[in-house]
């Protein structure tokens, strides 16, 4: 554009940049579903004083602008005006039009908003929920859709407060970025100006300079912010000014970036206004992001800092523990430390600014920001919902924590290990009566979860097959209970190993439990009372966490296990996690928990794996099992073994998944009949290589010869011989559970001998040793050269009795 758009300028007169926010009125010829479009653009007008003038855009020739302008209503949110030179002074305005990511809004008409038509998008995301009332629980956190991130001083600089941990930094823009992209809005409170003054003034040796010296200095360099103060809260006219222009940095997708002016701010106000309403006064960053997310209608503040979170006492103290979730009528429970090694600030001030946020509507979560292992996914996992740093709630949880409830079964579950090995059969005979007694209770519990489960469609036929219970499943169940109790006598406390080392000096090895056991299972509800039964067995503390699907049938199985293990008062030993734990976050109590059982699908084992921090996991990730017909095989056998093997629980891990079939059964009878059966039962069949170049028009090729289906799905291969199937089961098997189906037992019983598979885990399983030594006051010294004694390593007998 030339001079020519503008008209001629007195010298008297001062022309300033401002910049309109716009809306497209739809020419003529645009399509009706077309939608107004807003945008800013920078206009050329009289500065305040000057006389308006509608002249202020030339209106002929191709610079004609002003005929697509026509006036609204004005917002009573916005300011009406900014003035750009004071704003940017060293930003060279562009030409008109163009259109500019920053919040200057038009001065030229007081009372009205310009609008014009443009291609131009103005970015606007709608908000995903209504703010008014904070999130009850972390997993809502997801739905949070503005963000205010708090970084403290601790965060922003380096751990000598000499300079900006540039690397730390980057990491959290990075996850700011991520969550921006995905619609939400963020905005960034970040402290850090004292410690970086003190870097300046060092450079100067004026290191007993005061607080507020190193803060001017400080904020001299970190440039690009928006500083504020009390009066830009309490002055209304100043209040509604920063509240628009944070609104109009949000719509345009900005992400702005808060601090306090502390090197003009004034003394700290009382936390009240005129009217006595409770307020907060900015004393620090942490009053000023929680007065900003309340001002703002914030989703979720998230203060990061260089501590976990809130502890119940100093963080320094060795009983110090890390509270999760924090209920404001608790605040009597916890004491307070020393503020934070730089900065103004420290945790007390950031739980009183939590606390007023809360009550303002904003979730709050308190984190560490500075350890290395978990800075560059922090914020993100918070708004994940992943347990995170202390989570402030107004709703007080209901009962006992993860980590009290693990505590607990690690404490009755010493007092089971101690127990005759005839009061733990008795405990798991009194659970097994109760099964029985109390089937119809179990019953209509599980008829609730069935109908939850029909009701919203989310399982397939075979998940609700298991899920279901029946009366004969549960008399089944009780008679397994029992023979566990008749095989548990001698499992706990038995010597396994005896071994005279020196005269007077022997060693046994006996048997253990293993400690806490983690056992999460998906919808099989009959997998509590079996697990149970196992860990009452070996005396080991049990954490169930089942599916929510199965919630109902849970509790009252778990109730019941907790009523037959009352009888030794070792009711503790056996706890249901039934809260909204993620099951990542219980992967990682590796000081609580001693082992992770993980059944189910493959997938949920692989994830159990992969989110376990430091705590073993008993689990077998694939199974991948193999059925194998050969041509010496029983009619009646083959289909008998292959129907229970694929149809009868085809989730299941040990189902069949790929059928071998010998070649000399290709187009028998025996082989029709295979094909019929699975037909019947509606399992899919997918054709592997060889079996599909036998067929003129064969069913879907497979993709891999290595899947595991978990529905009514296999795969049917041909193979040449025994061998072959037992080389085909080496190379894409698992190593879970085969079959090979013959007449041939000779054949068989070489063929067996070279597959490796791992088979159940039983109480045996869920056992471990440790050595006892047993002396009469021997010491190193008495098997030196000079010494009394000489070693033997003799092996004794093992007697049948058992120690605990």
């Amino acid at each position: 554009m030339g001079s020519s758009c503008f008209p001629a300028i007195s010298p008297s007169h001062t022309l300033v940049w401002r910049k309109c926010r716009l809306r497209t009125r739809k020419p003529s010829g645009y399509p009706l579903s077309s939608s107004p479009q807003h945008f800013l653009v920078w206009r050329k007008c009289w500065a305040p004083g000057s006389e308006p003038m509608e002249e202020d855009f030339a209106s002929s020739g191709p610079c004609d602008v002003t005929s697509g302008f026509e006036t609204m209503a004005e917002d009573p949110y916005e300011p009406d005006s900014f003035d750009l030179t004071s704003c940017l002074p060293l930003y060279k305005p562009p030409p008109f039009p163009y259109s500019l990511n920053l919040p200057v809004i038009n001065s030229s008409f007081r009372n009205a908003t310009i609008r014009h038509w443009s291609n131009i998008p103005f970015i606007t995301v709608p908000l995903s929920r209504t703010h008014g009332k904070s999130f009850a629980h972390r997993s809502e956190l997801k739905h949070a859709k503005r963000i205010v991130v708090k970084l403290g001083s601790a965060v922003v600089t380096r751990g000598d407060e000499c300079g900006l941990a540039l690397g730390r930094l980057a990491s959290i823009v990075e996850q700011v970025a991520v969550l921006q992209n995905q619609g939400r809005e963020m905005m960034i409170v970040t402290s850090g100006a004292v410690a970086f003054g003190k870097q300046r003034l060092r450079h100067e040796i004026l290191l007993s300079q005061s607080v507020r010296q190193a803060l001017h200095s400080g904020q001299n360099q970190l440039k690009e912010m928006i500083l504020v103060t009390n009066l830009d809260f309490h002055d209304d006219q100043k209040r509604r000014n920063l509240n628009s222009t944070l609104h109009e940095l949000l719509r345009m997708n900005i992400v702005p970036i808060i601090n306090t002016n502390d090197a003009v701010v004034p003394p700290p106000e009382p936390n009240s206004d005129l009217q006595g309403v409770n307020v907060i006064s900015i004393k620090d960053n942490d009053s000023l992001a929680a007065r900003l997310a309340v001002e703002m209608k914030a989703d979720l503040l998230i203060a990061l800092s260089d501590v976990e979170g809130l502890y119940d006492s100093p963080p320094g103290s060795d009983d110090a523990k890390l509270i999760d979730i924090f209920y404001p009528g608790d605040q009597q429970s916890i004491t307070f430390g020393t503020k934070s090694r730089v900065g103004i600030g420290g945790m007390e001030a950031k739980v009183k600014a939590a606390l007023w946020a809360l009550q303002g509507g904003t979730s709050v979560v308190i984190a560490n920001g500075t350890h290395p292992k978990v800075t560059g996914h922090v914020i993100t996992d918070i708004v994940e919902g992943k347990k995170v740093g202390t989570f402030f709630s107004e709703v007080k949880p209901a009962g006992p924590t993860v980590e009290q409830q693990a505590e607990m079964a690690r404490s009755g579950g010493r007092t089971l290990a101690s127990l005759l090995p005839e009061q733990r059969a008795e405990i798991i005979c009194h659970l097994a009566d109760l099964l029985t007694d109390q089937k119809e209770e179990i019953l209509s519990a599980n008829k609730t979860d069935l109908e939850i489960a029909v009701g919203g469609g989310r399982l397939s036929p075979p998940l609700l097959k298991r899920l279901s219970l029946s009366s004969a499943k549960l008399n089944s169940l009780a008679i397994g209970l029992r023979q566990i109790a008749a095989s548990s006598q001698d499992s706990v406390g038995r010597v396994i190993r005896r071994t005279r080392i020196a005269n007077n000096l022997e060693l046994e090895q006996i048997t253990v439990p293993i400690g806490v056991l983690l056992v999460i299972f998906e919808s099989r509800p009959d997998c509590l009372p079996q697990v149970s039964a196992l860990a009452i067995a070996s005396g080991n503390a049990l954490l169930l966490k089942g599916g929510k699907e199965a919630s109902n049938t849970n509790n009252i199985l778990h109730q019941l296990t907790q009523e037959a293990l009352s009888i030794h008062g070792v009711k503790d030993a056996v706890q249901l996690v039934s809260t909204r734990e993620e099951v990542e976050d219980l992967c990682r109590l590796n000081q609580l928990i001693d082992l992770i059982i993980p059944r189910g699908s493959s997938q949920l084992v692989k994830n159990i794996q992969h989110a376990a921090k430091g705590i073993p996991v008993l689990g077998h990730s694939e199974g991948i099992c193999h059925v194998y017909v050969d041509s010496e095989a029983s009619t009646d056998k083959v289909i008998k073994i292959v129907r229970d093997s694929k149809c009868d629980y085809p989730a299941a891990c040990n189902a069949l998944e790929t059928l071998l079939v010998h070649r000399d059964l290709l187009r028998t009878p025996l082989f029709d009949q295979i094909i019929d059966m699975l037909r019947v039962e509606r399992v899919k069949i997918h054709a592997g290589p060889k079996f599909a170049s036998y067929l003129t028009f064969s069913p879907s090729e497979v993709k891999s010869l290595r899947t595991e289906y978990g529905d009514l799905e296999c795969c049917i291969e041909v193979v040449d011989s025994m061998q072959d199937a037992i080389d085909h089961i080496h190379k894409y098997g698992s190593s879970h559970t085969d079959v090979i189906v013959t007449e041939n037992g000779a054949e068989v019983g070489i063929s067996t001998s070279r597959i490796h598979a791992r088979g159940p885990v039983g109480l045996e399983g869920l056992l471990t040793t440790k050595w006892i030594l047993r002396g009469d006051g021997h010491t190193v010294a008495d098997f030196s050269e000079q010494g009394s004694s000489k070693y033997l390593h003799e092996n004794m007998p093992i007697t049948r009795r058992t120690s605990n």
